[in-house]
């Protein structure tokens, strides 16, 4: 507990708070006869948390990108994975208290549990100290996973951009219909539909569907980003 909290940078006023972050559910079931809390409720509370630092500091930090581009960002940077990838650099998994049936199934490595005991230390540091000393803590761990979604702007492939977008926004992930086929055997033609909640977002045409669905999708980006939708 001392490594993680000189790793944090943070020192906890009020230890059972940090305790309590790293106490997966599984744990606190195998106490019978003790009220053991999980780190549900905080987890629930550092997603909140995350967000906002996250949007505040790539609102400040990127003063130039639109509202599309910084969502992606904090869409990749706070997603299971991007969270996954903090935690395990802080080597969170050595710290959690795991049921037996956890442990043996590997749980200290495991994607969802350690992303999910990163945002309860979040809410811990909230609960403790407030909301500076959790942006402080949130910043520094994160500063470089947000500079290294940034430069990967280019990388991502339209379908991927606009799924993070869409589910940042509504927590929906676009359906992508086949409206036409045509043309000879060899030079088929694809049209393309993109909906969200069956609203159409834009179509697409390619000689593949996937070039279609491409096409497809950067209009659906456009339309998102300009209107503000």
């Amino acid at each position: 507990m001392q490594i993680l909290q000189d790793n944090l940078v943070y020192r906890f006023a009020d230890g059972a708070l940090l305790v309590e972050a790293l106490t997966h559910k599984s744990y606190s079931n195998e106490q019978p006869g003790r009220a053991i809390a999980c780190n549900e409720r905080l987890e629930f509370l550092g997603d909140a948390v995350l967000d906002l630092v996250v949007s505040r500091y790539i609102f400040r930090r990127y003063p130039d990108a639109q509202e599309g581009e910084l969502t992606r960002i904090r869409a990749e940077v706070v997603s299971e994975k991007g969270l996954a990838v903090v935690a395990r650099r802080l080597q969170l998994g050595r710290y959690l208290l795991l049921g037996r049936g956890e442990e043996r199934s590997g749980g200290r490595d495991k994607v969802s549990l350690v992303a999910n005991a990163l945002e309860a230390l979040l809410g811990a540091v909230f609960c403790d100290g407030g909301f500076e000393p959790a942006c402080n803590v949130a910043e520094r761990l994160f500063a470089d996973p947000i500079a290294e979604a940034a430069q990967r702007k280019h990388g991502l492939d339209h379908k991927t951009h606009l799924q993070e977008i869409t589910q940042a926004r509504y927590a929906l992930v676009p359906e992508y219909v086949l409206v036409c086929e045509d043309g000879p055997e060899h030079r088929r033609h694809y049209t393309v539909e993109v909906r969200l909640a069956d609203k159409p977002l834009g179509q697409g045409q390619g000689t593949t569907k996937k070039k279609a669905e491409q096409q497809a999708a950067l209009l659906a980006i456009a339309r998102l980003t300009d209107s503000g939708e």
